[in-house]
């Protein structure tokens, strides 16, 4: 039988707005209020806290090799000090046509860092957001 897993980043009941309105740098909280209603258009749903610094959207269950499950967020961001960072769930293997008109970045598996929106292609990230929920749901059971 499946054992669930408890992540560390686990959804909480924290206040979203109250987040990132206590964000001390006016940069970066300016670019997470703009981030925060283009993940809200795109994905129409309500965001969510997971652990302490990340606004999530949406949630799928993850299966490890061993049979173990767990629930994670299915897209999302987070203000870091080198700036917002991205979350795509598939990750960016399959969206390598997209990457280069999105602006200046840099890439881990799952994450896209930013350093700020000033030279982001916003229409780029809302259509790496979309693809991104579509694909999830097509390999894992999704929550939107």
């Amino acid at each position: 039988m499946a054992k669930k897993v408890k992540l560390k980043t686990a959804k909480s009941k924290e206040s979203v707005s109250a987040f990132v309105n206590g964000i001390e740098d006016e940069q970066l909280k300016k670019d997470c209020k703009i981030l925060l209603k283009l993940f809200k258009d795109t994905t129409g749903l309500k965001p969510k806290m997971w652990g302490s610094s990340i606004i999530g959207f949406g949630e799928y269950t993850y299966y490890r090799s061993n049979g173990d499950e767990g629930q994670f967020m299915a897209t999302g961001f987070s203000p870091r000090k080198s700036g917002p960072t991205l979350y795509i769930m598939p990750g960016y293997s399959n969206y390598k046509a997209l990457l280069p008109k999105i602006g200046p970045h840099k890439l881990g598996k799952s994450c896209l860092y930013l350093k700020n929106l000033d030279d982001v292609d916003l229409s780029v990230i809302k259509k790496l957001i979309t693809r991104g929920l579509k694909d999830l749901s097509k390999k894992h059971e999704t929550t939107f």
